[in-house]
C-alpha cells in the first residue's frame, strides 16, 4: 500500500494541472460535480475538479467546504490563506467563527485571542474569548462578566466556565441579581428567574419568593398589609403585580393602582409607566370610559399607541368631536400625516360646515401616493398621483457594485438555485454599502429577476418613487393564466403577491405559510382539491403552483364574500372566520367602509388591506390600465 500512495504522489507530481474551464454553463456542471465529490469524501477527484474552476466566482464556496469537513486536521496555515483569500467575505467570517470554536475546543487559548474578533462575534464566542484571557492569566477579563451574565434569558453553554470564575471572584452582588431576576421575570423566564433568586442572600432571596408569587397570583395585592414595606424591591413587587393583574382584570388593578399611589413612594416614571400599561389593558378589556377618565387626570399618560386606540374607538362609534378631540392629541407630526389628516377632513365635514378646510385638507393627503391619497383623490373626483421615478444612478458606481465580489457570488448562487446563501452572500456584503451602491446592487438584482432584493434595496435606501423597481411585473407568464382561468384580475394577484412576499418563490413564514402567495399547505391542500389539482407541499415552492393555487384560494375567498376585495382582503390575512367575527360584531353598527377599515382589530390586517386596495391601483399603471381605488359596490355597502 505505501509503494502505490508513493507512485501516486509521484506520478501527480509530474502531470500539468488541469486547464480552468471557462464556459459559464461548464463551470456550473463542474462545480456540482466538486460539490458531490466533496460530500462523498472523494478528495482526490475533488481537488482535480476544484483547479479546473479558478474562475468561478463560487470556487470559495468549495475550498469553505473542504476545510470545514477537515476542520479537526487543518492549521492555522490553511485557515490564514483562506482569510487572506477572500477577505471580509460571509464566507470568512463565518470560517474565522468556526476556527475559534474550534481553537477552544482543543484549548488553544493563545491562538483563540489571535484570531478573535470583538466585530466578528456572538455570545458564545465572546465567552470563549474572555475564558481563553482568563486561561493565560488575564484577569482583566472579569470586569467584562457582568453584562454578559446580566440580560433577560439563559447563556449558552460556552459562559458557564466564566461565570463561574466571575462568581468565585465574588463580583455577584445581590443588587446585579435582583436587576437579573427582574428582566427575567419580565421575559417569563420564571424557571431562570428561580434559579437566579437562589444566589441572593436569603433576605433578598425572600423578597424574590414574593415577587414570584405575586407575579403567579397577583390577586394577592388585595392584602395590602403585605405590602407596606418602603423599598425600591417592595415598589418593584407591587409594580409588577399591578401589571400582571391588568392583563386579567383592568378594573381592580387600577383601583388597587390608586391606593398604592397613596401608600408608596413611587419614582415619576415608574408611576407613568404602570398607569399607561393599566390604561391600554383597560381599552383593550373594553372599559373606554375608565381608560379615558385615566388619560384625563394625567395627560402625560398618552402615547401614539393609546391615542390612536381611542381615536379608532370614536371612529367605530362614528362619534366625530371625540375623533377631533384625539386626534387634536397626537404629536404634530403624526397629526400631519396623510392617514389623520384624511380623518380630520371627514371629521369637519360631520361637524360643521367648514368644507373649504376640509377641501384644502382632501387635496393636501390627495397628493400622496398612498391608501389615503386614493381614497382622498376619489372623494374629490380626481385622478391619482402615481409619481414614477426611476432612481438614476451614475453608470461607475453601477459598474463597480456588478465587479464586487460578493455580489458576483451573490448573482451566481441566486442563478444556480441556492437561494439562502445567495441571500445570506447578499445581506453580508452590502450592510456595507453606501447608499448609491445599495440602489445600484438593488437595480442589479432586479435586473436579474431578483426582486425582493430590488424592492429592499429602495426600501433601505428610502426611495419610494422607481415604480419598476418597487413593483414588478414578475412572473408575469403564471398571472396571466391564473387570471385568465380564475377570472381575477391580474392587478389584484400582483398585489396580494407582493404584499405577502415581495416576490419571494421560497418564502416561508414563522406560521408555516410558503411561496408567493403564502399559503399554508393545508389551505393549499383542500384548495387543489377543491380545484381539482394535483399537489404536493413542495410544489408550494414553484411560481407557477403557488400563484395557480394562491389565485383559486383568493377567488373562493371573493365568492365567500360576494366579490369584495376589501373583505376578501382581510380573509387572505387574518382567515376568513375571523372577518365573519369582525362583520357580525358590527351589524348594528353597518360601518362605511373606510371606517371599517381602519378599525380592523389586527394591526397586521388593517395595513395589509390598506397595502393590497393601494398596490392594486399602481398594478393597474404598472400594467397600463386605470383602474378605480374602491369599485362603486364597495364603496356603496356598509360593512
Amino acid at each position: 500500500m505505501l509503494g502505490f500512495a508513493l507512485s501516486v504522489t509521484l506520478a501527480s507530481a509530474t502531470e500539468a494541472p488541469p486547464s480552468a474551464i471557462s464556459d459559464k454553463s461548464e463551470q456550473r456542471k463542474t462545480y456540482a460535480e466538486a460539490q458531490q465529490a466533496l460530500g462523498q469524501s472523494r478528495y482526490s477527484e475533488y481537488r482535480n475538479l476544484v483547479q479546473q474552476l479558478e474562475h468561478y466566482p463560487l470556487k470559495p464556496y468549495l475550498e469553505y467546504r473542504y476545510i470545514t469537513r477537515r476542520l479537526s486536521r487543518v492549521s492555522n496555515n490553511e485557515i490564514d490563506q483562506f482569510l487572506a483569500e477572500y477577505p471580509g467575505s460571509y464566507l470568512a467570517d463565518k470560517l474565522e467563527r468556526l476556527w475559534v470554536e474550534k481553537l477552544a475546543e482543543n484549548r488553544q487559548w493563545d491562538d483563540v485571542i489571535r484570531y478573535y474578533r470583538a466585530d466578528n462575534s456572538t455570545t458564545s464566542l465572546q465567552c470563549l474569548a474572555l475564558r481563553a484571557r482568563l486561561n493565560t492569566g488575564d484577569k482583566s477579563a472579569l470586569e467584562e462578566v457582568a453584562p454578559l451574565w446580566n440580560v433577560s434569558r439563559s447563556q449558552p453553554n460556552e459562559c458557564d466556565p466564566v461565570f463561574a470564575a466571575w462568581m468565585d471572584a465574588g463580583l455577584l452582588d445581590d443588587a446585579i441579581a435582583w436587576q437579573r431576576f427582574e428582566k427575567t421575570m419580565q421575559a417569563r423566564q420564571r424557571s431562570l428567574a428561580r434559579y437566579i433568586s437562589r444566589q441572593m442572600t436569603p433576605a433578598v432571596q425572600k423578597q424574590a419568593d414574593l415577587y414570584y408569587d405575586v407575579d403567579a397570583n397577583p390577586r394577592l395585592l388585595k392584602d395590602m398589609t403585605r405590602f407596606s414595606e418602603q423599598s425600591e424591591r417592595m415598589q418593584s413587587i407591587i409594580l409588577n403585580g399591578l401589571q400582571r393583574l391588568s392583563l386579567r382584570d383592568a378594573k381592580l388593578a387600577i383601583e388597587l393602582w390608586h391606593k398604592y399611589d397613596a401608600q408608596q413612594l413611587f419614582a415619576d416614571q415608574a408611576r407613568i409607566d404602570t398607569q399607561r400599561y393599566i390604561a391600554v389593558r383597560l381599552l383593550r378589556q373594553g372599559y373606554t370610559d375608565d381608560a379615558e377618565a385615566l388619560l384625563a387626570s394625567t395627560p402625560a399618560l398618552s402615547t401614539e399607541t393609546v391615542t390612536e386606540w381611542l381615536i379608532r374607538d370614536a371612529l367605530r362609534k362614528q362619534d366625530w368631536p371625540r375623533v377631533q378631540k384625539w386626534i387634536a392629541q397626537l404629536p404634530s407630526d403624526e397629526q400631519n400625516s396623510e392617514r389623520w389628516r384624511y380623518w380630520q377632513a371627514r371629521a369637519l365635514l360631520q361637524t360643521s360646515d367648514d368644507t373649504d378646510k376640509a377641501q384644502q385638507l382632501y387635496t393636501q393627503v390627495a397628493q400622496t401616493r398612498s391608501f389615503y391619497g386614493f381614497l382622498a383623490a376619489d372623494i374629490l373626483k380626481q385622478d391619482y398621483e402615481l409619481v414614477d421615478k426611476p432612481v438614476q444612478i451614475a453608470p461607475p458606481v453601477t459598474e463597480l457594485v456588478a465587479e464586487n465580489p460578493g455580489v458576483v457570488r451573490a448573482k451566481e448562487l441566486f442563478i444556480i438555485g441556492e437561494n439562502l446563501n445567495a441571500r445570506r452572500e447578499w445581506y453580508h456584503t452590502t450592510r456595507s454599502m453606501s447608499e448609491p451602491e445599495v440602489i445600484a446592487a438593488g437595480k442589479l438584482a432586479e435586473s436579474w429577476g431578483w426582486h425582493r432584493n430590488g424592492i429592499q434595496a429602495m426600501i433601505q435606501a428610502s426611495y419610494w418613487d422607481d415604480l419598476q423597481t418597487r413593483f414588478p411585473i414578475a412572473y408575469r407568464e403564471h398571472v396571466d393564466i391564473t387570471a385568465k382561468e380564475t377570472a381575477i384580475a391580474p392587478h389584484l394577484l400582483y398585489a396580494i403577491a407582493r404584499q405577502e412576499s415581495a416576490f419571494t418563490p421560497d418564502a416561508r413564514s414563522s406560521a408555516g405559510a410558503l411561496g408567493l402567495m403564502q399559503l399554508l399547505p393545508s389551505t393549499a391542500k383542500q384548495t387543489a382539491h377543491r380545484s381539482g389539482m394535483s399537489f404536493s407541499t413542495y410544489d408550494l415552492l414553484k411560481p407557477e403552483t403557488n400563484i395557480a393555487l394562491g389565485g383559486r384560494y383568493l377567488g373562493q375567498l371573493l365568492n365567500e364574500f360576494n366579490g369584495n376585495r376589501i373583505l376578501a382582503a382581510a380573509a387572505y390575512n387574518a382567515g376568513p372566520n375571523r372577518v365573519k367575527k369582525w362583520l357580525n360584531k358590527d351589524q348594528a353598527t353597518q360601518l362605511p367602509f373606510d371606517i371599517w377599515i381602519e378599525t380592523i382589530p389586527y394591526r397586521e390586517t388593517r395595513g395589509y388591506v390598506q397595502n393590497v386596495l393601494a398596490y392594486s391601483v399602481i398594478y393597474g399603471y404598472r400594467l397600463g390600465e386605470k383602474l378605480p381605488f374602491i369599485t362603486p359596490g364597495e364603496a356603496d355597502k356598509s360593512l
